[in-house]
């Protein structure tokens, strides 16, 4: 499992404590082409957003929403972590 993928466990655990699991994957299916300027947003915030989030976890995030196939592959992850 790449570092990722692990970071994506975190974000798992995090989504589901807070019951949004199943939103933020709908918002990521839903969002399509648009998740690219998301990414666009983290790269520009990421002098205020370091202070909230590690760096590695803000690089997984925008690199997750600027490939169509990373951000398939995470919201599956989402819902097969529902399942368990």
């Amino acid at each position: 499992m790449n570092a990722d993928h692990t970071t994506w466990q975190v974000w798992a655990k995090f989504l589901q404590r807070w019951g949004i699991d199943s939103w933020v994957a709908a918002i990521i299916e839903a969002a399509g082409p648009m998740t690219v300027l998301g990414a666009q947003f983290i790269y520009i915030g990421q002098p205020l957003l370091h202070r909230t989030l590690p760096q590695d976890h803000l690089e997984a995030m925008a690199n997750l929403l600027e490939d169509k196939n990373q951000s398939k592959a995470f919201v599956n992850y989402l819902r097969e972590a529902q399942i368990k």
